[in-house]
C-alpha cells in the first residue's frame, strides 16, 4: 500500500474501454508528514470519490485493483483504497 496526495485528474478522449465511467487520477507518493513527495507519481483508478489535494491510501498490483473494481481481465494496475483522514505515528 501507497501513502500518497492526489496532484491532478486524467481526461481522455480516446481511452480502453475499461476506463468508461472511472475517475482515473495522478497520486504523488509521499512520506507520513503528507507533504514530502517519495519517487514518481502514478496513475491511479478511484475507488472512493477522491479529489486533488486529498491524502490517499492506494495500492500498485493489478491484482488488487481488479478485485476492488470488479473486472477480472482488464488491464489495471492501480486503485485508491480510500482517502486517509489523519496519519499518526508512534515510536
Amino acid at each position: 500500500m501507497i501513502l500518497g496526495r492526489v496532484i491532478g485528474n486524467v481526461v481522455s478522449t480516446v481511452k480502453h474501454p475499461c476506463f468508461e465511467g472511472k475517475s482515473v487520477l495522478i497520486v504523488q507518493p509521499v512520506l507520513p508528514d503528507g507533504k514530502t513527495p517519495k519517487g514518481a507519481s502514478f496513475l491511479s483508478v478511484d475507488s472512493v470519490q477522491a479529489g486533488v489535494g486529498d491524502l490517499v491510501l492506494a495500492a500498485r498490483e493489478g491484482n488488487t485493483a481488479r478485485q476492488i473494481l470488479g473486472s477480472d481481465s482488464d488491464p489495471l494496475h492501480s486503485v485508491i483504497l480510500g482517502i486517509v483522514d489523519m496519519v499518526t505515528h508512534e515510536v
